[in-house]
């Protein structure tokens, strides 16, 4: 991960432990997920059986390359389907270790394999009737194609794709720990995350000193050599990333976005990307609409807690979301009204195994992760048995 897109080799541990413990969820879990569901209808016995479809293809980003093909193969594999990979072109490596992995745990080798092919030629797959099934974690318009295809096909697919989170901060919250957790949930995977926090509401009261605090703690984090122990944050995946970055924050200042926070490319057509800060995110700015996929922190002005709300789900996209305050009962009350696959309350928003992942509006639909994850892709067979009628002796 970190020779071919940049993740900082600490971070990459981290991202092998967290597939690891994912494999042992599913290990330990898988039977009783999708064990027979009893029913009670006026059957003799009734009940929801869950089977695999058969051949699922996987379409993966290179930001998570390992973490992403993980959380759509353990469970799919544990409900007995079949993965292809075709994987981000700038990955090569990581996708073919994905396969050597599983096959060294005793997988047979037609369970998953590998694909090192163009994105060319993902319709033909999908169009192949062997392909069952498709999950796509991507751009939207990556999604919005795959989506068509395979519906052209009618089959099953999974979307997880692009994300411009909303990170609230009330009046009374902690502000600098909010301030600490804004900043490293900004810097996830040098901000080139889904679900890395990057729209920052933050209640006027406590606005000035959030922006001074996170300004802080982004100024304190180390970039570097994404092979060196000490590197924080590395550089973004490609130069022409960071280019397409630069010049988002640029239009976006000229249509009247401020920067508090000076950083972003030393040169063109370079890949290191320093965090910058802008406020004064109003509609019709390209920050306000679009997602920036890097480390580019975006504060937004609440008036109050329904104003934020208001503003948080101004947003194309609906991914994950994070609200921070001393009213914990207020705080889950909010949660309920973001239009988003997940909220964390007073926390920094994260996968995990035991919880659904997935997205609302653009970000796509269905779930992976959690026990509604392995059902994503298993027929949800109902069986209905009636009661047996005596048998009649032939020699009446």
């Amino acid at each position: 991960m970190a020779l071919e897109m940049g993740k900082p080799v600490t971070d990459g541990r981290a991202e092998v432990l967290k597939c690891a413990a994912c494999c042992e969820y599913y290990a330990e879990n898988a039977e009783k997920f999708l064990a027979d569901e009893i029913v009670k209808t006026d059957a003799s016995r009734s009940f929801i059986s869950y089977q695999p479809l058969g051949v699922v293809l996987a379409v993966m980003p290179w930001n998570f390359p390992l973490w992403q093909v993980v959380r759509f193969a353990a469970p799919a594999l544990m409900a007995g389907n079949v993965g292809l990979l075709k994987h981000a072109s700038n990955v090569p490596q990581c996708a073919l270790a994905l396969e050597q992995i599983f096959h060294d745990a005793g997988l047979p080798p037609a369970c998953f394999r590998t694909l090192l092919i163009g994105s060319d030629l993902v319709e033909k797959l999908l169009t192949d009737d062997r392909v069952r099934a498709a999950t796509l974690t991507g751009s939207e318009a990556a999604g919005a194609s795959v989506a068509a295809i395979a519906g052209a096909q009618i089959k099953k697919t999974v979307l997880e794709l692009g994300g411009s989170d909303a990170f609230i901060v009330l009046a009374d919250a902690d502000v600098a720990l909010a301030a600490k957790t804004a900043a490293q949930s900004r810097m996830i995977n040098s901000g080139q995350s889904c679900i890395a926090a990057k729209r920052f509401i933050v209640e006027k009261p406590v606005l000035r000193e959030f922006i001074d605090q996170m300004k802080t703690h982004l100024l304190a984090m180390r970039p570097g050599d994404p092979l060196d122990d000490s590197t924080q944050y590395g550089p973004l995946a490609r130069p022409d990333l960071a280019d397409e970055l630069t010049k988002q924050v640029e239009d976006s200042v000229e249509q009247g976005a401020k920067v508090e926070l000076f950083g972003g490319q030393a040169k063109p057509h370079t890949a290191l990307f320093r965090p910058m800060i802008l406020s004064n995110i109003k509609p019709g700015q390209r920050a306000y609409a679009e997602e920036l996929f890097g480390p580019v922190a975006l504060i937004l002005e609440a008036k109050n807690a329904e104003d934020a709300v208001r503003l948080a789900n101004d947003s194309r996209f609906g991914l994950g979301a994070a609200i921070w305050t001393a009213d914990v009962e207020h705080g889950e009350e909010l949660a309920r009204h973001i239009e988003s696959g997940a909220v964390f309350v007073n926390g920094l928003v994260k996968s995990m195994p035991e919880l659904p992942f997935g997205g609302v509006k653009k970000s796509g639909y269905g779930r992976e992760l959690s026990y509604l994850g392995i059902r994503e892709f298993v027929n949800q067979k109902s069986v209905w048995i009636g009661k047996a009628e005596p048998v009649k002796d032939k020699t009446e």
